[in-house]
């Protein structure tokens, strides 16, 4: 989770070079598998794979070799926080597949990343950057895990994040943990990824992996993706499953994409969207599309209505960039109504108290669930475990988020269950749904949120506006963008939509990629160039 009302060095001499120098390496180490098609999509990488002139055995390889250069050594952005011993492997049976003509689908061969809160039932940890859950692997995998083992996607390892999801401090440096120490933005190595999906954002930057899955409950998708340029999904609540995810609040949590392009989020959001029998709200689903690769078409924004949210402007360099972004969209055939999202100020508070409330009770029913092995079984073990390591756990920041969710009296309580209704209102009926159908409205627009801030370690995080929480407590989808850069650093471009809107959004987001084309590839600065 990442939300300012929650929780407010040059590169390696021996990689000489910069990422030119990284390259090489790589591709010298595997068989020629060169930078480029490491930075291309899915599609690109299955049509090599196709023609014989690429394996997922290679792809996998070219993808190690290049974490070790640019994640373990040289700028060291310190994105994976464990590889998948058995990936080689994995990725050899499904060339064998492949040879006998028997594809799973598109994702056949396509390494991915996954965040360090999703379970596998595999040789590597789930332990949501925790050092109290180091070394515990979970008992089955989440429901997300085993879509992407059938879709035939290659899971290559797992990506660091802000511990316990950002859920830990109200004082947090996100981005770190206490398992996976900091992980660094690849526009500027002494800037914030953001968090709580910060491994995913970084890698996908890089281009340590083809796709990327994070999770949110507001903010932990859309923001990291945004600060690092790349294309996030945060899904409405139930099209994609809950269950085996380490948990913040069930009421808000769900995993979603993070890719370098809209296409293959959407390949993705294919992949891992889906009726599940352990997670109830993914019946409420009004049934999945024929395909969200189906809604990606250049005329996505032709005749369609956006607000442009007003009250979510309040960075001027953002600011800037969006507003130059607004033309292209009109360009593209898009209506815009300026507007003012209502009541957003009515859910600050009532939206931690829901959080708090289902924090504990959800983390101890997937640690009986998920790692009955584990040694900590409590809200109040953990807290515990953190006070008795406090020199490696407690070093840079608190627990006062574990503290109060501990308190916390539970799902019965009069106050938490005021305090759901209350956001519930505000977000959806009398909110999003609100503008929506008085302005007529295909979706709302509004930047992302700031570019990276400065990591803190004395401070902790420094917060700017952000357009997260609207979406993130109703349960709506939200789709973030690469709109353009402050000196170098990302920014994106948010479309917000109701329930169940995204094959509309993402046929949006797609529309004003492909107009735009504003992504580029990081440099690995040691920090930000102001003549960028």
């Amino acid at each position: 989770m990442e939300r300012r009302d929650f929780v407010r060095i040059g590169m390696a001499a021996g990689v000489a070079g910069g990422t030119a120098g990284i390259t090489r390496l790589a591709a010298a180490a595997n068989g020629g598998v060169s930078g480029p098609l490491l930075e291309a999509g899915v599609q690109e990488q299955q049509a090599h794979m196709a023609a014989g002139k690429l394996t997922a055995k290679a792809l996998v390889q070219a993808y190690l070799a290049r974490i070790a250069a640019i994640d373990k050594a040289g700028p060291a952005i310190n994105a994976v926080i464990e590889l998948n011993p058995d990936a080689v492997r994995i990725a050899e049976e499904l060339d064998r597949e492949r040879k006998a003509n028997k594809l799973r689908g598109p994702l056949h061969g396509i390494p991915v990343l996954i965040k360090d809160n999703i379970a596998t039932a595999d040789r590597m940890s789930t332990s949501a950057g925790s050092l109290a859950l180091a070394g515990v692997r979970a008992s089955r995998d989440a429901f997300v895990a085993e879509c992407l083992r059938a879709a035939g996607a290659v899971i290559l390892g797992k990506t660091n994040l802000s511990e316990w999801a950002n859920m830990r401090s109200t004082h947090s440096i996100s981005g770190w943990s206490g398992r996976g120490g900091l992980t660094r933005n690849p526009y500027a190595l002494d800037r914030n990824t953001s968090g709580s999906s910060a491994g995913s954002g970084a890698a996908m930057a890089a281009s340590l992996a083809t796709l990327a899955i994070g999770t949110e409950t507001d903010g932990s998708i859309v923001s990291p993706s945004s600060i690092c340029g790349i294309v996030g999904i945060k899904p409405t609540l139930g099209l994609v499953s809950r269950s085996g995810i380490v948990p913040i609040a069930h009421s808000q949590d769900t995993a979603g994409p993070m890719t370098r392009s809209v296409a293959d989020a959407a390949l993705l959001l294919d992949a891992i969207a889906g009726p599940d029998v352990h997670d109830a709200e993914t019946r409420n689903a009004p049934g999945k599309p024929a395909g969200y690769v189906q809604a990606l078409r250049k005329d996505g924004l032709q005749g369609r209505r956006l607000g442009v949210a007003r009250n979510f402007f309040g960075d001027g360099a953002a600011d800037a960039v969006v507003e130059q972004e607004l033309a292209l969209l009109k360009a593209q055939g898009a209506i815009l109504v300026d507007v003012k999202l209502p009541n957003t100020d009515k859910y600050g508070d009532s939206e931690l108290e829901v959080l708090l409330g289902e924090f504990r009770p959800d983390l101890e029913a997937w640690l009986a669930a998920y790692a009955p092995h584990a040694p900590v079984k409590t809200m109040a073990d953990v807290i515990a475990f953190n006070q008795k390591n406090a020199a490696r756990e407690l070093k840079h920041f608190g627990q006062e988020h574990l503290v109060a969710a501990q308190a916390k009296p539970g799902l019965d309580d009069k106050a938490y269950r005021e305090a759901l209704a209350n956001n519930r209102r505000y977000a959806r009926e009398e909110g999003i749904d609100r503008i929506m159908r008085e302005e007529r409205l295909d979706a709302l627009v509004a930047p992302t949120g700031g570019t990276a801030w400065l990591t803190d370690y004395i401070n902790g995080d420094h917060y700017g506006a952000s357009f997260s929480s609207p979406a993130a407590v109703a349960g709506y989808p939200h789709i973030t963008v690469p709109a353009g850069y402050v000196h170098g650093l990302p920014v994106g471009l948010s479309f917000v939509g109701g329930a169940w809107s995204e094959a509309t959004l993402i046929g949006m987001a797609y529309a004003y990629e492909q107009a735009s084309r504003r992504r580029r590839a990081p440099g690995f600065p040691a920090t930000v160039n102001v003549a960028t």
